[in-house]
């Protein structure tokens, strides 16, 4: 990581126009791209060797390289040990690691920083004689090499004669090898900058490992020929050695482990039919025949892909789960499964929508099935170790990903090379959004808010050029949110192991290698509303209250959705779904699940918000193009919005089967070449007129769907959102007290800030109690009609003050705030938040003056020879606008005011509120408030549109700033909290939550 400055593929590229037979790869203590480098070097017919090169814990280098599989797992055993027997970053692989995993390895003796390079470079030969008899004693003589690099540094020469000396008195071949890092010399100063980013130094400073030279290039075979003509039997080797090894990765096998131990797919297949149909009698009762071949159905292709282990495992996890009450939901394109329904694992039933099995899991398709479920978040990690403990800590670990360069993250790491202040990188970094690395320029340019950013200054040029050329490249390795694979061997055959950075062991591999191996993945997320809402049945259980059985057909909650006051509901508060919801007029649980996939991108992108929503309102006619389409499209009023329904399309038009349909639907969604378009669409015209289709109604529907799928969402996925997005909307409605109160304590999650939900508690009659250090318990409380500010709310609040304080209240309430600092182990920092919040205003509504206390308190606790009372100094309170802002700064919300109350007495009157606004239809406007969530969507146009959201005291305002405005006003507008816009409210319709249009911004403070 941080060591190269080319890609694998523009290394194997030009390996074939060079014409060479094999390349090896032998990246630093990781082999995170061999199955990248196996699968191009294969498609270019040049053969892969794989191989490392390791630290040794004497700091020397090695290189291994694997002559078969079993070199492979040998190099993945040791990098395991090297990375989990020492600290995070710093792998070393023990001599005594290396002779228990020697099988199938060729050892080459190392670059310049080998022990044998480095004996030689002192000039003691009888060192580097010892260095490779010890190599002899670990690998076999005939697995060893004497590795030269010419790297025209000092001493060169030397080294390649002491080398060539060993050679001769110890009869061991030499091998040539180029010490690669960049394709060619112009790569160079960017791998010196990814040098000192990962070294941690500056371009004038001195480091060991900075390279001297940029003779670390791709050597073309004249060169090495060049450079080795004293040595020709070194570059005779190299075909000698590529001979030798065989592709090491065994690509496409099953390692997943068996369900049941020591028995075979039969077993797991009756056991998987057991629970299915005993899930089905329990979740439908009586059994149709339609019910039944659909059962059988999925069951006999889930057999055949031998893939009943994986739905045992998941249903396992599932049951797992729901023993100890944790609140679980399946979704994803597992939704599509009656099998994955009648075993619990997720909640829509794929047989009463209609939902094709294919989507998810077909035989033409033959893929690994993908389960995602949703924990609730507090338990996410308790779930993983019984995995853990389930089958083993050898043989299931987190799949890794990894972070890539991005702007931001290129401009701090060069930047700090570069010499730079962290000031100026925080004015570099400042509103540069995320994008690609190499997309900063772009942004510069066209975004009006970044027209006075130090970045366009010429001086930055040169930064800016590093910038874009690691855009996309690897920066550092992570944990995937939720990917866990299990294995029937050890996984450290197959992948190494390293610590991520929270201690669990993850692959080196990430979710788009990790199965070409072999390791299916299963993802075991977090989803912090499943906690909220558990909270909430918690509360409510002693009235009997149960989350499972809240009623789909609830009047009050879709008047409650259709309003478009949704702030706090799954998946449908955004202003662009608190708009939709408005318009839409939902009546039914469909509605909900057409919401979920319609406000993504695509449909956005491709304008099928509006013909939907005017068919659905009865507005505009329903028509079909041809009557088969009218059982398929009907629940969407004849628009294509689901991905399942171009695979039905394709079934019932043009005769695919369901596993070509997807097929077609995998070409659209993924943008293929107009080749491939082409050629599947004269396939689906073709069929469809052998099917009885006329030609011209075949290739109007062939475009209709080509139009919609690229942007089509996956129905059992909108279905899974939507029922969680129902529910959430049905407490909103009926418990807002401890709905809220259940959201704050899951905080960061969903659209809106803490205050926005205090704001909108408010407008429901509901009371936020003020921070109290005597009432406040850990998380937010609530009842009926007040909610309780939480003492973890207060800003560097950790969970040992948090044991302290409530520990000491259980004792006795705290009577002073002297008494607070003296009994309670808080720190001097977050005592005065606590203040700054009004925690201790029953004692002192003057937190000033109480303030100027607190270090005469903190000194007299530590035991001063002196105790000394505070000088009783009258000091004034602060203003009401800068105590305010000190308890938003420590809170991040206040309890009783809005910010713009103070701003209101001020503004002229023709400014109005929310409110005011809200009743209003049409007409020129002014409004006023802070600033949420501004964003720039894509446009079907493709012209930048900005949407946010102005919140007052009385709630909120949806505003949208067409590209003309915004070039005119995008500085104040991405630079200023509060904002008075002036515009026109959108006629567009009737019924939609009121949206101003605006044509003028100013800051509301300087």
């Amino acid at each position: 990581m941080l060591d190269g400055a080319s890609s694998i593929s523009a290394y194997l590229e030009e390996a074939a126009r060079l014409e060479m037979p094999a390349l090896a790869l032998t990246d630093h203590n990781n082999v995170s791209g061999a199955v990248e480098f196996h699968q191009t070097a294969v498609k270019l017919g040049i053969k892969p060797i794989q191989g490392v090169e390791i630290t040794t814990t004497d700091g020397t280098h090695l290189t291994l390289l694997a002559e078969d599989n079993t070199g492979y797992a040998s190099i993945c055993r040791i990098l395991t040990a090297g990375h989990t027997q020492n600290p995070r970053g710093n792998c070393q692989i023990s001599w005594e690691i290396l002779a228990n995993n020697s099988k199938g390895l060729i050892v080459l003796s190392g670059c310049r920083r080998s022990g044998v390079s480095q004996a030689v470079l002192r000039r003691n030969l009888d060192q580097a004689k010892a260095e490779l008899y010890r190599l002899i004693e670990i690998f076999g003589k005939d697995q060893v090499y004497l590795e030269m690099v010419h790297s025209h540094l000092p001493q060169t020469k030397h080294l390649l004669e002491g080398l060539f000396a060993l050679h001769e008195s110890m009869q061991i071949p030499l091998v040539a090898t180029n010490n690669v890092h960049y394709l060619d010399k112009e790569a160079f100063p960017v791998h010196d900058l990814l040098v000192c980013t990962r070294t941690q130094t500056k371009l004038h400073d001195i480091h060991p490992e900075r390279p001297l030279n940029g003779e670390n290039y791709f050597a073309c075979p004249k060169e090495m020929a060049r450079r080795f003509a004293p040595y020709p039997q070194a570059l005779t080797a190299t075909l000698e050695i590529a001979q030798r090894c065989t592709p090491a990765l065994e690509l496409g096998k099953n390692h997943f482990p068996r369900f049941l131990p020591g028995q075979g797919q039969e077993a797991a297949a009756q056991l998987l039919t057991e629970l299915t149909w005993s899930g089905a009698r329990e979740r439908y009762g009586k059994i149709t025949s339609g019910l039944q071949e659909r059962i059988e159905h999925e069951l006999r292709i889930i057999t055949t892909l031998d893939v009943a282990d994986y739905f045992l495992v998941v249903w396992d996890i599932v049951q797992y789960a729901h023993q100890k009450g944790i609140r679980c939901a399946g979704r994803g394109s597992a939704a599509d499964s009656v099998v994955a329904y009648c075993l619990g694992i997720t909640n829509v039933d794929a047989y009463a929508r209609g939902l094709l099995f294919e989507r998810f899991l077909s035989l033409e398709r033959a893929q690994k099935p993908d389960i995602d479920i949703d924990f609730d978040a507090r338990f996410r990690d308790d779930i993983a170790d019984y995995v853990y403990q389930r089958y083993g800590e050898e043989h299931v670990a987190s799949v890794c990903m990894f972070q890539t360069y991005h702007a931001r993250s290129a401009l701090r790491d060069f930047g700090r090379a570069f010499g730079y202040s962290q000031a100026e990188l925080s004015q570099l970094t400042k509103n540069i959004t995320h994008c690609h690395a190499d997309g900063i320029r772009s942004l510069l340019k066209r975004l009006p808010e970044l027209r006075r950013h130090p970045l366009n200054q010429p001086k930055y040029a040169k930064l800016l050029d590093y910038c874009g050329a690691v855009a996309g490249f690897p920066r550092h390795i992570g944990t995937h949110l939720g990917g866990l694979v299990i294995s029937a061997r050890p996984l450290t055959a197959v992948t190494p192991l390293q610590p991520s950075a929270k201690g669990v062991l993850i692959t080196q591999f990430d979710k788009n290698t990790i199965e070409d191996l072999g390791l299916i993945k299963i993802d075991l997320l977090s989803l912090r509303t499943l906690a909220a809402v558990s909270d909430v049945e918690q509360i409510l259980k002693p009235r009997g209250f149960s989350y499972d059985r809240i009623p789909h057909d609830d009047p009050q909650t879709y008047a409650r959705l259709r309003t478009g006051e949704t702030v706090g509901v799954f998946q449908l508060e955004s202003p662009a779904q608190r708009s939709l919801q408005s318009r839409l007029g939902s009546e039914a649980f469909e509605d909900l699940v057409a919401s979920v996939a319609l406000i993504r991108p695509g449909p956005i992108k491709g304008d099928m918000v509006e013909p939907f929503i005017a068919r659905r309102r009865g507005l505009e006619e329903v028509t079909y193009i041809h009557p088969k389409l009218r059982k398929i499209l009907e629940k969407t009023y004849g628009v294509v919005l689901y991905q399942e329904q171009v695979i039905e399309i394709a079934t019932e038009i043009a005769g695919f089967t369901p596993g070509e349909s997807d097929r077609l639907r995998k070409v659209m969604t993924r943008f293929r070449s107009h080749k491939e378009m082409e050629s599947i669409g004269e396939e689906f015209i073709a069929k469809a007129v052998a099917n009885g289709v006329e030609r011209e109604v075949a290739e109007v529907i062939f475009s209709y769907i080509v139009g919609y799928a690229g942007y089509g969402f996956c129905e059992a996925h909108a279905a899974a959102f939507a029922d969680t997005a129902y529910r959430t909307a049905y407490l909103l409605e009926h418990h807002p007290a401890q709905f809220y109160a259940a959201l704050l304590n899951q905080q960061p999650m969903g659209f809106y800030p803490p205050n926005t939900l205090c704001v909108q508690a408010r407008q429901r009659g509901i009371k936020i109690l003020p921070l109290d250090i005597n009432c406040s318990e850990v998380d937010y409380t609530a009842d009926e009609h007040t909610i309780r500010i939480g003492l973890k709310q207060v800003k560097g609040m950790e969970q040992g003050f948090l044991e302290s304080i409530t520990g000491e209240r259980r004792k006795a309430k705290f009577t002073s705030l002297e008494d607070f600092i003296y009994r309670t182990n808080v720190s001097r920092d977050v005592a005065e938040n606590l203040i700054l919040g009004g925690a201790f205003d029953w004692f002192s509504t003057n937190r000033r003056q109480l303030l100027w206390c607190v270090p005469t308190y903190y000194q007299n606790k530590q035991g001063s020879l002196f105790m000394e009372s505070p000088v009783q100094v009258q000091v004034p309170d602060f203003p009401p606008l800068e105590r305010w802002l000190r308890e938003y700064s420590v809170l991040s919300l206040s309890a009783d005011r809005h910010v713009m109350e103070f701003f209101r007495p001020k503004l002229p009157k023709a400014v109005l509120s929310s409110r005011a606004v809200s009743q209003r239809k049409q007409g020129p406007v002014q409004v006023a408030g802070l600033v949420i969530r501004p964003h720039r969507p894509p446009t079907r146009s493709g012209k930048t549109v900005v949407f946010l959201t102005l919140e007052d005291e009385f709630g909120l305002v949806d505003v949208t700033i067409f590209e003309n405005t915004y070039k005119r006003y995008g500085e104040v507008l991405f630079n200023s909290p509060l904002l008075v816009i002036t515009g026109e409210i959108s006629e567009r319709d009737p019924n939609q939550i009121t949206t101003v249009v605006a044509n003028r911004i100013t800051s509301l403070v300087s």
